[in-house]
């Protein structure tokens, strides 16, 4: 038999100030100021609801435009178009199969400003790559690349809104044996472009195309250890296809594990992009990944070494158990209480905090007045690189398990989570 949770559950906070509670004065210098700058600079991205009723006049008649000209259109490449099964003259098929279509139309207007003549010339040479790609047809190839398979580019789980997550990590092309194996030669490198508009496509394939549902997804890019001038053809490549070819199909790119470099190179290309463009991006310092990632993602659905829950293959065994979150000030230490454990069950608990730098402990407490208190996992200093506790305690007697966590040293605030599941005995 199992239970979700005990009987009651409750979070206590015990605040232990430091000597000297003020906060100490921190130094700024220019790559602290260009890295908030940046973070600051662009308000964030408003994203389509693709809903004909919020276009302005202007931009339903650019719509109408394109339709038309896709009409009257006599090449091979736009005869009879259709962009990831969907129709794009798709009046006759029916009013859900021409809002799908109406979906992807607007997606080439709005990367083109609503400028009818070049959204048209976007979506007739996007046809034709996929037609000699033989994008269609990519899901359900065998590429091979089994191990970088959640490891450089993959999706996995959700944002708060619903919107499909892919991660991007290159640091393991630092490795050159890795590097030469992957993008040893041309023909390597085409494969393993090929490999990764795999990925975007299986992506796509969650979305809805529909007005006001779910019709793009999140990237989130791991810069850390990433060799920049070894991938720069790689990456210049893969960017090139991306924008040509899937316009309008990410409604945040968020850089987690940023180098302080980057904001300088973020200042010298910002002039060239988009206000649109730069209004998608979101920016985390390295120690800053999982307050970052919990703005958007639930701790549940990040992966474990970016701070959150999620380990591989438990997407497979359906939705992850929901979460609770807390933060943890800084001088503070946090008990979470567990009660209501009855003698024979077992309790098993996933518990994290990003960043760590802090002290984690566990103990049960038998609610027998004579009982001993067990300490489950003693006192234990967790680094920065640790990912997230799980582990499992059989309760021979009834009782509460505290989860401890001790922030005392650290002036720094931290996010956390953690979850839990009883199961009891099936003892009489």
């Amino acid at each position: 038999m199992e239970a979700s949770s005990p009987s009651t559950q409750t979070q206590l906070p015990i605040s232990t100030p430091s000597p000297n509670p003020q906060k100490l004065p921190t130094k700024r210098n220019l790559i602290t100021s260009l890295m908030e700058a940046t973070t600051l600079r662009s308000p964030s991205f408003k994203e389509d609801t693709y809903l004909l009723s919020n276009l302005k006049p202007s931009e339903k008649k650019s719509l109408n435009e394109l339709k038309s000209k896709l009409t009257s259109a006599t090449s091979e490449t736009t005869k009879n178009p259709s962009m990831w099964s969907i129709p794009l003259l798709a009046a006759a098929a029916g009013e859900d199969a021409n809002e799908k279509a109406d979906v992807i139309l607007l997606k080439f207007l709005r990367a083109r400003d609503f400028k009818v003549s070049e959204a048209y010339t976007m979506l007739e040479k996007s046809l034709l790559w996929r037609k000699e790609f033989a994008a269609d047809g990519i899901v359900e190839e065998e590429l091979g690349f089994k191990e970088l398979e959640g490891l450089v580019a993959y999706m996995h789980g959700y944002d708060r809104e619903g919107h499909p997550v892919c991660y991007n990590a290159y640091g393991v092309f630092k490795d050159k044996e890795m590097y030469d194996r992957i993008f040893g030669d041309d023909e390597k490198l085409q494969k393993f472009l090929r490999w990764r508009v795999q990925v975007l496509e299986r992506g796509i394939k969650l979305l809805h195309f529909k007005p006001g549902g779910i019709n793009s997804i999140i990237q989130v890019t791991d810069l850390k250890d990433m060799p920049k001038r070894e991938l720069r053809v790689a990456s210049n490549q893969i960017l090139s296809l991306f924008q040509d070819n899937y316009p309008e199909m990410v409604a945040r790119k968020i850089f987690i594990n940023v180098p302080w470099y980057f904001s300088l190179l973020y200042s010298m290309f910002s002039p060239f992009l988009t206000q649109r463009t730069k209004s998608k991006f979101v920016i985390a310092k390295e120690g800053n990944v999982a307050e970052t990632l919990y703005k958007f993602i639930r701790p549940e659905d990040v992966p474990v070494q970016y701070g959150g829950l999620s380990r591989p293959g438990d997407l497979q065994n359906g939705p992850a158990k929901p979460a609770s979150e807390f933060t943890v000030k800084g001088g503070e230490k946090v008990n979470i209480q567990i009660e209501g454990i009855e003698g024979g069950a077992t309790i098993t608990w996933d518990l994290v905090v990003g960043g760590w730098d802090l002290e984690y402990s566990a103990e049960f407490i038998p609610n027998a007045q004579d009982g001993y208190t067990l300490a489950v996992e003693k006192p234990k200093k967790l680094s920065p690189s640790d990912e997230a506790i799980h582990n499992s305690f059989l309760a021979r007697e009834a009782g509460k398990l505290v989860l401890s966590v001790d922030n005392t040293t650290s002036r720094k605030r931290k996010v956390a989570a953690y979850r839990y599941i009883v199961r009891k005995s099936t003892l009489v």
